[in-house]
């Protein structure tokens, strides 16, 4: 599924531990990894000099990305295959130019990055990234939680939505590879159904939605245990990112696969904004799947 990783990096904590996550993924696919970073000329020159910016002063930030992207060569230098360059541009579209050149098919990102001059992994580049890429997006924080070891447990929030099967078909195709149990997660959003605070969302409402959660995540239940995996499933309600960042830490989840765009009905907690959130503030890799990379059967 996974033959070509791009790994752009600025060389922050972040960057590093998403590099450390493409080469785990690297190994249970086979695939090669592209290490890039973009040297953002006009926005580093246009502190410095309104006129523009010299060739040594553009030596001297290629020189530094050179540096970068070796430092992360090093990381992967045991990877079977590794291509690397240097790129000029904005930083989101420089990345999303790259990989749609060279076809990559994972991209693995940090959320977060220095600030100043290298600091396009910022959670807005990212975030960028997630919403126009081709190919999915492998989100990660520098964290105690997202240490890269094996994948044990994949949670796969799900409301049943084709941009929601687009995720599942990634989390159970990584899940099949590594030996994980699948979590199959459905969150009611109760806030979201009140017009007010202090609404009392009706007992058949609830029922009836809990229903629709139940029959969406048994649906990828069956689907993991078909492929001989361990599976489990919970509904909860509550606020869906806070409850799935919340699953995930009680459950020692090791990975979220989740879509960027869902149901604009009342159970819509995979919108992009919530994702976001998720990616935001996950201490595991969010694995962001838009609805265009559905695996064909």
């Amino acid at each position: 599924m996974y033959d070509t990783i791009l790994v752009p990096t600025d060389g922050s904590d972040h960057a590093v531990r998403a590099a450390e996550h493409a080469r785990y993924l690297a190994r249970t696919f086979d695939a090669t990894i592209h290490v890039v970073t973009v040297v953002d000329v006009e926005a580093a020159g246009g502190a410095f000099d309104a006129g523009g910016v010299d060739e040594a002063f553009v030596h001297r930030l290629e020189s530094e990305g050179e540096r970068t992207v070796g430092e992360i060569e090093s990381l992967l230098d045991d990877a079977e295959a590794v291509e690397t360059a240097v790129l000029r541009g904005e930083p989101s579209e420089a990345i999303l130019e790259y990989a749609a050149e060279h076809d990559a098919e994972l991209l693995a990102m940090g959320t977060h990055g220095r600030t100043g001059v290298r600091r396009y992994v910022a959670g807005s580049v990212t975030e960028r990234v997630i919403r126009l890429a081709d190919a999915p997006v492998l989100t990660v924080r520098a964290t105690e939680r997202s240490s890269a070891s094996d994948y044990d447990d994949v949670l796969i929030p799900t409301d049943g939505s084709e941009p929601a099967a687009a995720a599942v078909d990634h989390g159970l195709e990584i899940a099949g590879r590594t030996g994980a149990r699948v979590h199959a997660v459905n969150v009611v959003d109760v806030g979201g159904l009140g017009a007010t605070p202090d609404y009392t969302v009706p007992a058949e409402l609830l029922s009836e939605l809990r229903s629709q959660g139940e029959a969406a995540t048994e649906a990828v239940a069956d689907r993991a245990r078909d492929a001989g995996l361990k599976a489990t499933t919970a509904v909860k309600e509550g606020h869906p990112a806070r409850d799935i960042v919340q699953y995930a830490d009680d459950n020692d989840v090791d990975l979220v696969a989740m879509g960027t765009a869902g149901r604009t009905g009342l159970n819509r907690y995979l919108l992009g904004s919530t994702t976001e959130r998720v990616v935001r503030h996950a201490e595991q890799p969010v694995l962001a799947v838009n609805a265009r990379n559905r695996i064909d059967d």
